[in-house]
């Protein structure tokens, strides 16, 4: 079965497009769609194994590039984007996908576990698209799409996660300036609960929070890795091409919901997901 896209055959023939993180999760759904629509993908990440896993199910081949890298090392960085420039000879965009954090409130964060957060969901963002700015999209123009979380009313509970999203959000406002002359636009998704295998990462402590959250968010459910997805295709798409700098959640209601202490919504089953993606299997964490 072949991914389900709700955008048109070929949207992005003759593109490269990289995707960090591209190992599992939002990455490798991201990946599948990409590729369906004719993209040629460049994956990074951490595990060599993961990121061949996911080169087999797109049907191997000379389309999918993979290398590994601590995106949060510069050199290490610039090894790897000379890897995909050395492959492909150009990066038509960039999906700033990697990142990690761990639920811990901030009087338990050591000094090394709020600086491994920041530089995997801040830095590496940074490093990512400078390195591919300089060596590609300056000259060329591009389109990049970090994804993040919903810092804005902060983060109790995983404040360094809450900090470092805080600084991509800023890093992806000032790109989008910055880099405009260039061609270059970079722009922001938020995700809210969504059903990806990264939740089964989480302690076993956190399993009824992961459950039970939906009961807050408006449209009553978790979002799929495939709605997260059609977001970043639309991003680097041509028909998002007055769009940078802008920042998109998509988490059902529930950033708006969490403003309000006198309405509760109302139990329903009228929003109907969307899951273009064969492969997906929902994470253990949330069967009930």
């Amino acid at each position: 079965m072949s991914y389900r896209s709700v955008f048109r055959p070929g949207l992005f023939a003759g593109q490269t497009i990289i995707v960090t993180g591209g190992g599992s999760g939002l990455g490798r759904c991201t990946a599948h769609e990409l590729k369906a629509l004719g993209a040629r993908l460049a994956l990074i990440g951490r595990t060599m194994s993961k990121l061949e896993a996911v080169r087999e199910e797109l049907g191997g081949g000379g389309d999918v590039f993979c290398t590994t890298a601590d995106l949060r090392e510069e050199d290490q960085v610039r090894a790897a984007v000379s890897g995909v420039l050395d492959w492909s000879g150009r990066i038509d965009g960039l999906v700033n996908n990697a990142g990690g954090q761990f639920p811990a409130p901030l009087r338990d964060i050591s000094a090394n576990g709020w600086n491994a957060v920041v530089r995997n969901n801040m830095t590496a963002t940074f490093l990512v698209s400078r390195e591919v700015y300089l060596r590609w999209m300056e000259k060329n123009g591009g389109a990049i799409v970090n994804v993040g979380a919903d810092y804005e009313l902060g983060m109790p509970g995983m404040g360094h996660n809450g900090a470092a999203r805080a600084g991509q959000a800023a890093f992806t406002w000032t790109a989008s300036v910055e880099w405009a002359v260039s061609g270059v636009r970079v722009n922001l998704v938020v995700p809210g609960f969504i059903a990806s295998a990264g939740l089964d990462r989480y302690p076993a402590s956190a399993a009824g929070v992961l459950r039970g959250v939906k009961k807050r968010v408006p449209l009553k459910r978790h979002g799929t890795e495939s709605e997260i997805s059609a977001a970043i295709v639309f991003l680097l798409s041509e028909a998002a091409s007055y769009i940078t700098g802008a920042m998109i959640r998509i988490d059902g209601g529930l950033h708006n919901n969490a403003r309000s202490s006198f309405f509760d919504v109302p139990d329903h089953e009228r929003s109907q997901p969307y899951n273009g993606f064969p492969l997906y299997k929902p994470p253990a964490v949330l069967d009930e």
